[in-house]
């Protein structure tokens, strides 16, 4: 069966975007910190999670090790949408959940209204590699109970405020993940993976 991975940069302080929920890679605010070491890991390791402009500039054709099908919530995608790209991934199956969204912006993007973990749960049962969950942290909030692994990129800073790693609407549930591999890089961020006991 097909795994749900939370492939996600997160600050030491548990955030994942700043305050406004903006890509807090690019733009001209962009803050968070992006070493030369961490994009090679990602062209080395996670190919398929380079958005498609990136690996045509590093000539990147080839299929990933880890992930055929992307996961992603609403307002996680309109941060591509406002860039001027509408399938940051078009080398993968693109799932976006909205219940705003009428109509896909984009013909490789698929729109989901209904129930992300039924959606999720169907898509466990499905040949192929494992689903990337890539944000936001509302939507990793509402599929926590499916999430069966976490790979951490875990930045040297903190930002104070944000949206959390799962969101706001958690309750209370202390729930234990065991380590399978760690890779610290030389310019601070931390590769940890982790797998749901």
């Amino acid at each position: 069966m097909r795994k749900l991975i939370y492939f996600i940069a997160v600050s030491l302080d548990g955030y994942i975007a700043g305050p406004d929920g903006s890509d807090p890679t690019s733009g001209p605010d962009a803050f968070w910190p992006i070493g030369q070491d961490y994009v090679e890991h990602l062209v080395a390791h996670y190919p398929e999670t380079l958005p498609g402009p990136a690996r045509n500039a590093f000539g990147i054709t080839g299929n990933g090790a880890h992930f055929d099908t992307v996961i992603e919530g609403r307002r996680t995608y309109q941060n591509g949408v406002d860039a001027g790209i509408t399938n940051a991934w078009p080398h993968l199956r693109h799932l976006v959940f909205s219940r705003s969204l009428a109509e896909s912006p984009d013909p490789g993007v698929e729109l989901v209204g209904g129930d992300p973990v039924a959606t999720v749960r169907k898509l466990k049962e499905e040949d192929g590699k494992d689903i990337w969950l890539c944000g936001g942290g509302e939507l990793a909030g509402v599929l926590f109970s499916e999430i069966d692994q976490l790979v951490i990129k875990l930045a040297p800073m903190t930002i104070g405020s944000g949206t959390p790693l799962f969101g706001q609407k958690r309750p209370f549930d202390p729930t234990f993940f065991t380590v399978a591999d760690s890779k610290i890089l030389e310019s601070g961020t931390v590769f940890l993976t982790y797998k749901k006991k």
